[in-house]
């Protein structure tokens, strides 16, 4: 009795006479949507390794990968930490460096010499501690960095306690640094430093003894916008390590020249995340129009933030420092669903901008009518006190950088990316089947039950008129026999995204007499 899956057995040509079963798969997929709240980071920090995508969800983590939080521009870490108080809490890190950074080295003499496993200023807080190790004759290296858990490769053999050989110290030498590089029996290598061996011809012998480590440099003083937007060959670099690692919203910590912004934009096209690009700070509103003009941008892939930076309490480093607000709005549209506009939203951890003022300020400007309407007419978005909402701060425009008011919302961009890679990253399975009404009927019957997935959990919501905000069509009438015959099936889906409330209007009649229409008349609460 053969067991075989659908298409696996031609059931014209059997000859033995048996029972057959052929195992049918489900004639409807399931498609989960794609995360829409990854955050891609491409910045300076103090450790980690160089141009590589690194994931990690909190403050611990990134610490733990790159260091803590520098008080600096184009700094990494103060992006995360701004996204992280709105509640973001899935990232994908890219380190980058000007060229010029150096790993730490230990001030040990022996033949065996330490080495920062990466380059920055944080390996500069390493320490290499050798000291008796649990087992008879034998020996401890502790390696320690500030705030992570300490490496303990015990029970490394010890020479001969008496009149020990040139050989058997170089042996032991050599042992230690092959327990740091490959690990031991009860642990793993080194996450910290690496080692080196060179055969010494008087090698000394072990001693209890803490080395410590200097000269790591950062590489971050030379960096620019166009360091962050690295290179697109391989090994990829920058911006274009983020390249297949999931992330829908993409940030290039304080690269506020706007020479770059139209690589980042495409870049977000190509890859479907919503990038936030950064303006000068102390930008005045005809510079930011006309740098935009300059700059050719104008699409749904990006968000440009006016010049208009955000003083923040930096409690790493205890101080009020001047940032970029592209965290706090990263953060804000990553905790929000994508029908969502980060259009009023609070914004937390902010203590003041350019425009409102320093801390302890004894004045308060805002935003006038006029001033808004010139930024939002030419696509720039803005954070700004006070909100629709009340005094809060809070995204003002909730505006992609596009001028056509069909696409120009942030729920407009997340909205299409979100069902676009849903789509590719679930419907490929359609490839290579034969090409028949039942295949056409599955393909679509599997979008419809995505989309009607979605009107269920209110991303999507019924037109005003009652009717499905969706449709799909694949059968016939769209895929006509002269091209399925070349191999072609069609979809054609429309879907009709909720528009967000930008302008409430509340027309009020009031006076004595007014008169009320007769079914509220009995109505007191309406």
């Amino acid at each position: 009795m053969p067991i075989v899956k659908q298409g696996s057995l031609n059931t014209t040509a059997l000859v033995v006479p048996d029972f057959y079963v052929q195992i049918v798969p489900p004639q409807v997929l399931n498609l989960n949507g794609v995360p829409t709240n990854v955050i891609g980071v491409v910045g300076t920090a103090s450790w980690g390794p160089l141009d590589s995508p690194v994931v990690f969800g909190n403050s611990t983590e990134y610490n733990a990968t790159f260091g803590p939080i520098m008080a600096r521009k184009y700094d990494m870490g103060t992006q995360v930490a701004t996204a992280i108080q709105q509640g973001a809490s899935s990232f994908v890190g890219v380190r980058v460096s000007d060229g010029t950074d150096v790993a730490a080295v230990s001030n040990a003499t022996t033949p065996t010499t330490y080495t920062a496993k990466y380059t920055g200023t944080q390996g500069n807080n390493l320490t290499v501690t050798l000291a008796a190790g649990s087992a008879a004759n034998s020996w401890m290296v502790t390696v320690g960095m500030p705030g992570q858990a300490p490496e303990m490769f015990n029970n490394i053999p010890g020479p001969p306690t008496t009149s020990p050989s040139s050989s058997d110290l170089n042996t032991f030498w050599q042992a230690v640094a092959t327990a740091i590089n490959n690990g031991t029996l009860l642990r793993g290598p080194s996450q910290f430093v690496t080692a080196s061996f060179t055969t010494a011809a008087t090698p000394p012998s072990p001693a209890a003894a803490t080395y410590t480590f200097s000269g790591g440099t950062d590489g971050a003083s030379t960096v620019t916008a166009s360091t962050l937007v690295g290179t697109d060959i391989s090994p990829r670099t920058g911006m274009y390590a983020l390249e297949k690692q999931g992330v829908s919203i993409g940030v290039l910590a304080d690269a506020d020249d706007s020479t770059q912004w139209s690589v980042q934009a495409a870049f977000g096209y190509t890859i479907g995340a919503y990038m936030i690009l950064a303006s000068p700070a102390s930008q005045t509103i005809a510079a930011a129009v006309s740098a935009k003009a300059a700059a050719g941008i104008d699409d749904y892939s990006a968000k440009i933030m006016f010049g208009d930076w955000i003083y923040w309490n930096d409690q790493t480093n205890n101080v009020t420092r001047l940032v970029s607000p592209q965290g706090f709005v990263a953060g804000r549209l990553a905790n929000l669903s994508p029908e969502q506009s980060s259009l009023n939203k609070p914004l937390y951890g902010i203590v003041g901008s350019q425009k409102s003022g320093a801390p302890g300020s004894t004045t308060f400007n805002t935003y006038s009518a006029a001033d808004l309407s010139a930024l939002l007419l030419a696509g720039i978005d803005v954070i700004a006190n006070p909100a629709p909402g009340g005094n809060y701060w809070a995204v003002r425009g909730g505006h992609n950088s596009s001028t056509d008011a069909a696409i120009q919302g942030d729920n407009y961009t997340r909205m299409t990316n979100y069902i676009a890679a849903t789509l590719a990253a679930g419907m490929g399975i359609f490839v290579g089947n034969p090409i028949n009404l039942g295949l056409m009927r599955s393909a679509r019957s599997t979008m419809l039950t995505f989309l009607k997935n979605m009107l269920g959990q209110n991303m999507l919501a019924l037109l005003v008129d009652g009717s499905l905000p969706y449709s799909v069509i694949c059968d016939a009438s769209n895929n006509p026999q002269s091209r399925v015959s070349l191999g072609y099936m069609q979809a054609d889906a429309a879907v009709t995204y909720q528009a967000i409330n930008e302008k409430f209007i509340v027309n009020m009649q009031g006076g004595q007499t007014v008169v009320q229409p007769a079914r509220q008349a009995t109505q007191a609460n309406g």
